[in-house]
């Protein structure tokens, strides 16, 4: 396998919700293309929609778009996107930003394994998973 991409659906909110992503990683869109801008079929609301967009922070790179207009986006439970942090002050920043209007699902705390470990689900209804290894090999 070469590589493993992560693609985010979004339910015509999908700039917004990148937007909310650069506050919380750091990170940009490093590329944007709107329904509008391509020569294909797609309700005149849904010109300033986004078609296909990709998104990169530092260790962080997912393609997001807006579902096609017949296509119902449901908040996910069989999936979490997991993040490993170098600190946990990054890590306690992290989950605060994408804590807000979200859901905390488990506190940022100590885990067994030797890490401080924690799960939110954003407002977008993403559910992340931010880990910090303690005790790095």
């Amino acid at each position: 396998m070469k590589s493993f991409d992560l693609h985010l659906n979004f339910a015509g909110n999908c700039e917004e919700a990148l937007r909310f992503y650069e506050t919380c990683f750091g990170g940009k869109i490093i590329m944007l293309q709107r329904f509008g801008e391509m020569d294909m079929a797609s309700p005149d609301e849904y010109s300033d929609k986004i078609l296909h967009a990709i998104f990169e922070a530092d260790g962080l790179k997912f393609m997001a778009a807006d579902a096609m207009p017949d296509q119902t986006i449901h908040g996910g439970s069989n999936i979490s996107i997991n993040i490993n942090f170098e600190s946990e002050a990054a890590q306690a920043e992290v989950y605060k930003k994408l804590a807000e209007g979200g859901l905390e699902q488990m506190p940022l705390q100590d885990a067994f394994w030797g890490a401080t470990f924690g799960m939110v689900q954003d407002k977008y209804e993403i559910n992340w998973m931010l880990h910090y290894d303690k005790n790095p090999k």
